[in-house]
């Protein structure tokens, strides 16, 4: 036990300095001054059974004060619960001011197709087929997510002026249920660990990642990365389509929003557990190696500690007590700038391993749903691993 909780404590130190500050919330929007022009943006939204989400989030993209010309195209992905003609009576509503909205649907997806993808593709080409648009930039935004009035400015703003061709923002989730309070900061803060923001950040990394909420990305670049078709059977799609960008030579930039937030509630614990089941084995590449390595990593890295100091307390020997503790608080105290992000209180940081113990099963039920032909499973579709590469 002390050579394991040793272990641990050395992984935090590692983790605390050379992970690219991972723990650090500081990752904002960079500077940016208003561009001599604006350029046209066309904001493309795919929505399935979204009815509940769109009083929000779709007013607060027909609300967007942008100096330039911006149209909303919104993609009823199949939805049975009347997100379309909602979508339209909304636009209406607001036609006196908002921007313009064309609601359209393209079917059911063909093979090797995600339904968000596919509705991607459509509304982009509804986009490009637009020759009076000519839209420049592509926002391309959940329809759970809703945005402060200044948002696409801002984005579009940041993208001129440090010239990229994606940039992100990770939308602030919502945290209001106890189980949304001890799950989701983890969320991030494990997205963050995994994806370091400044190496994302950094010109020249070989890390990419996006959140999929939030994506202000270059026309130019998406027909040069031949988005969306190179990731058409993504599961995960932002962290591919940031890897697509960047490997067709392309600048991204992916950070914390500010004013950007998921109006998605996911009050119980089976709520978030499918969120974050269903895409977890794809994230490991369906790979049983990947998956123990995953597992064993996790134990050792935040469940030791607690174990180690426990056991050293029980047992009265000092070194597995000091050990476990150091990385117990060491721990605690890179989670504490996440749970100030969220306005969460401190006394949940020294939950974590608890959390971690949850995140685990979870990644073990997304790969026990996959191996029983159940694979990524969201909004009554189901998405096997691509049998060859694409």
């Amino acid at each position: 036990m002390t050579w394991v909780s040793a272990g641990s404590l050395l992984a935090w130190v590692w983790l605390l300095l050379g992970q690219g500050f991972f723990w650090r919330t500081d990752v904002r929007l960079p500077e940016r001054r208003d561009p001599e022009r604006w350029p046209s943006v066309a904001v493309v939204v795919p929505a399935r059974d979204e009815a509940e989400m769109l009083p929000v989030s779709l007013l607060s993209l027909l609300a967007q004060d942008y100096p330039g010309r911006a149209e909303i195209f919104l993609i009823d992905d199949g939805s049975s619960d009347g997100t379309g003609a909602l979508a339209r009576a909304l636009a209406a509503a607001d036609e006196a001011c908002g921007l313009p909205l064309t609601v359209d649907s393209p079917g059911d997806p063909e093979p090797g197709w995600t339904g968000k993808l596919w509705a991607l593709r459509h509304g982009i080409a509804l986009a490009r087929a637009r020759t009076d648009l000519d839209a420049e930039y592509l926002l391309l935004t959940d329809a759970d997510i809703a945005h402060e009035p200044d948002s696409l400015r801002e984005l579009v703003s940041a993208a001129r002026s440090a010239d990229l061709d994606l940039v992100s923002q990770m939308a602030r989730l919502r945290v209001a249920s106890g189980w949304e309070r001890l799950i989701v900061p983890a969320f991030v803060y494990f997205f963050a660990q995994l994806y370091p923001f400044r190496w994302v950040n950094r010109p020249g990394s070989r890390t990419a990642a996006a959140a999929g909420g939030c994506v202000l990305l270059r026309r130019a670049a998406a027909e040069r990365a031949g988005i969306p078709e190179s990731i058409r059977h993504a599961v995960i799609d932002d962290v591919t389509l940031a890897r697509a960008v960047q490997r067709s030579g392309g600048r991204i930039w992916l950070g914390l929003a500010e004013r950007v937030d998921s109006v998605r509630p996911y009050p119980g614990l089976g709520e978030l557990w499918r969120m974050v089941s269903r895409s977890a084995y794809a994230q490991l590449r369906h790979n049983p190696l990947l998956l123990a390595g995953t597992v064993g990593g996790l134990a050792v890295v935040y469940l030791a500690p607690p174990v180690a100091l426990l056991a050293g307390m029980l047992t009265g020997d000092p070194l597995p007590a000091v050990t476990g503790g150091a990385a117990w608080a060491l721990m605690a105290g890179t989670y504490v700038p996440m749970l100030r992000y969220y306005r969460q209180a401190l006394w949940l940081a020294p939950l974590l391993p608890f959390t971690a113990v949850l995140y685990l099963l979870m990644t073990v039920d997304s790969a026990v749903r996959h191996y029983r032909g159940r694979g990524a499973a969201w909004k009554g579709r189901t998405y096997a691993r691509p049998s060859t590469p694409r």
